[in-house]
């Protein structure tokens, strides 16, 4: 075992601040890799305030995971000594069921392994995430990063990448649609990035003018803002899809009535709040509102590869590990272009 400096969540109330535990150390399959870079996600602080009512405490966050490797198992063939890796949102699943055997870990049957605030497949053994040190993780669990991209934009790739690319590719995406991209934060700019790379045309909807600079900037064709009604209205019945990235509160039945007829609502954010929608929005023109999470390790694999070859990173705000409970609120404001990224050798 291997004793590892993190920032943790003691309890619901409580800021991140120090702390240690020990990592295994690496079995036949396993690979060790220095924490170079982690990505500070939304999610993270809807679980160390337990807003979703799942918090696992003591609780080290952090799913968007860079690094250099330092040891690896017998058994391990992808990597060796000096590779750069990446660790993403998950850290194992059951790999029997269907879901994982269709390259779908993520919705593992039998629930799989979150990077933290999740439980090993042993379902004793609590996970702990990216603000520390160093992760052990079995190979087939660690992804491949090309040494040509900026490691620091690389990170959010692992969580806000994937959870916008695996949707429009699910959907097939591409030229000929009118895409709307909802909310423009650290999900809404790479949304807004891929599915121009795809070749729709995309739109960014946003409550603020002041993003629209930067909306077309990142590829967007098109902005509306969503508190003008005279702009809505010329895009009534518009859109073949609409990438819900808000994790706040909203009018789901607005959004719908901007699609055209066989349109989709593709939710992404999690609001603390349940869902409410009217029947009639669906109905009327055969509408439908979907939700998708990341994707499977081979599909992430695939987004980092597209983005080395396309030359698609986030954009970041490199932050010291003792500025994350300030970058949090700054978070909740808005007040971040478009992913606070924790430089880790400041831990």
């Amino acid at each position: 075992m291997t004793t590892v400096k993190a920032y943790a969540a003691q309890d619901a109330t409580s800021a991140v601040a120090p702390w240690q535990f020990e990592r295994r150390d690496p079995g036949p399959f396993d690979v060790e890799f220095d924490i170079l870079y982690c990505g500070v996600c939304h999610s993270d602080l809807h679980q160390i305030r337990n807003e979703w009512g799942n918090s696992i405490f003591p609780m080290v966050p952090g799913h968007e995971i860079v690094g250099r490797v330092t040891r690896v198992g017998d058994k391990v063939t992808k990597f060796k000594a000096g590779d750069l890796a990446a660790v993403g949102c998950l850290v194992d699943s059951c790999r029997k069921c269907s879901n994982c055997k269709d390259g779908n870990e993520q919705y593992c049957e039998n629930g799989s392994s979150g990077t933290y605030n999740s439980y090993e497949q042993d379902h004793a053994t609590p996970t702990y995430g990216g603000y520390s040190k160093m992760i052990v993780t079995d190979e087939a669990f660690v992804l491949k990063v090309s040494e040509k991209l900026p490691l620091a934009n690389v990170a959010p790739l692992l969580c806000a990448g994937i959870t916008t690319y695996s949707p429009l590719r699910h959907w097939k995406v591409g030229k000929g649609h009118k895409v709307a991209v909802m909310g423009l934060g650290g999900l809404g700019h790479m949304a807004v990035k891929f599915a121009a790379a795809f070749g729709a045309e995309v739109t960014m909807l946003s409550t603020s003018p002041k993003k629209e600079a930067d909306a077309k900037s990142l590829g967007a064709h098109k902005f509306v803002l969503t508190t003008d009604k005279e702009q809505l209205k010329s895009v009534r019945n518009y859109f073949d899809f609409i990438l819900d990235t808000v994790s706040a509160p909203h009018d789901y039945n607005l959004a719908q009535s901007l699609l055209r007829t066989n349109g989709v609502q593709i939710c992404v954010g999690v609001p603390p709040t349940p869902l409410e929608i009217a029947g009639f929005s669906l109905i009327g023109n055969r509408r439908s509102i979907a939700g998708s999470m990341i994707g499977g390790i081979a599909e992430t694999q695939e987004m980092l590869d597209f983005c080395a070859a396309h030359n698609i990173v986030s954009d970041v705000e490199v932050i010291d590990m003792q500025y994350v409970n300030e970058a949090y609120e700054r978070m909740l404001k808005g007040d971040v272009r478009y992913r606070f990224v924790i430089d880790m050798a400041t831990l």
